[in-house]
């Protein structure tokens, strides 16, 4: 008897990775009209008056993932809640009310929920954000799950797809070893700078949450762009420059939630008018948008000796969860 035709492996999620796993539910997700920014993007954004467009979000913190056991509860609130206002300041976008779902074992002690809240609602209230609701469940461990909306002017909203040839690549604040540092928990939503850069100019920006190298790939591909990073201009924290090979944290560790964004070069003045606007945040140009690329590149290193750069980054389905900074 002839052999039977081999089976091809099923896809798992694992297979796939999260990026692949993206687009693979991408094209099917049904749409309306009025959406203006679907998946792919860092927030979604639909149409809502002449004067602004609705900014929606949702993000979530589960334990064992994105913080340890025995964390600080304020500090994981705050994360939960500052994790979708980095998207918003990615966007150039305000955010004004947040529903906030609890997930947890029901032995829990009543006094987790209050630390909790305690953190979302410090850093709410820094923001100008309204807590409005949510829900809660039993689960196997503690999980936060947050949805934020808010608006943006009309077609102002700065995208990934925005870079364009003869841009330069800028990034703020300093990168690699946010969990060593216990940075990835009580950094800095960069709201007010988002909204600044949408102010003098609408361009391509991303926050950086899985890694320089991952949201690189991101803007080359959104926009269709070469990207070409200097590895020696990347700005380093002080726990990641103490590493043996710092670029590499800096590039793939993530949860770093700065703003990487592109610099029309006209706009000749910024360096000096961020710094005015912002003395207390480092801003660094690390890079050049090339010319235009179906699919997109990201090369690492400028001149003749550049090498593609992988993507990299974390995974969630493609990275083992152990203990330590692979704890997502």
């Amino acid at each position: 008897m002839p052999d039977a035709p081999a089976t091809a492996p099923r896809a798992t999620f694992a297979s796939l990775g999260e990026r692949g796993l993206i687009r693979r539910f991408r094209a099917a997700l049904p749409a309306r009209p009025d959406v203006l920014v679907g998946a792919g993007d860092d927030c979604a954004v639909v149409a809502w008056s002449d004067a602004e467009d609705l900014v929606l979000k949702s993000d979530p913190v589960m334990e064992g993932h994105h913080f340890l056991p025995g964390t600080d509860l304020r500090r994981v609130g705050r994360k939960a809640l500052g994790r979708v206002l980095s998207d918003f300041a990615s966007m150039g976008a305000e955010p004004r009310w947040a529903l906030v779902d609890l997930v947890a074992p029901a032995e829990t002690p009543a006094e987790a929920a209050d630390a909790l809240y305690e953190g979302i609602g410090a850093l709410a209230r820094e923001h100008g954000v309204a807590v409005v609701g949510g829900d809660t469940s039993r689960g196997d461990a503690l999980e936060l799950h947050v949805f934020c909306a808010g608006a943006v002017p009309h077609g102002a909203a700065m995208l990934r797809s925005l870079a364009r040839p003869g841009d330069s690549l800028w990034v703020t604040g300093s990168l690699g070893r946010s969990f060593e540092s216990g940075r990835h928990l009580d950094f800095p939503p960069r709201l007010r700078e988002g909204a600044w850069l949408r102010e003098r100019g609408r361009r391509a920006c991303i926050d950086l949450s899985d890694g320089l190298a991952s949201e690189l790939w991101h803007l080359a591909r959104e926009s269709g762009v070469r990207l070409v990073l200097d590895p020696a201009a990347v700005p380093l924290s002080e726990t990641c420059a103490a590493m043996p090979d710092p670029i590499a944290h800096a590039l793939g560790d993530g949860e770093d939630f700065e703003l990487l964004f592109t610099v029309p070069p006209d706009d000749a003045g910024f360096a000096d008018a961020f710094r005015l606007a912002f003395p207390g945040t480092r801003c660094t140009r690390i890079g050049t948008v090339g010319e235009t690329l179906a699919g997109g590149l990201v090369l690492c290193g400028p001149g003749p000796g550049a090498r593609e750069l992988p993507q990299g980054g974390f995974d969630h389905f493609e990275t083992a969860t152990t203990t330590g900074e692979s704890e997502r």
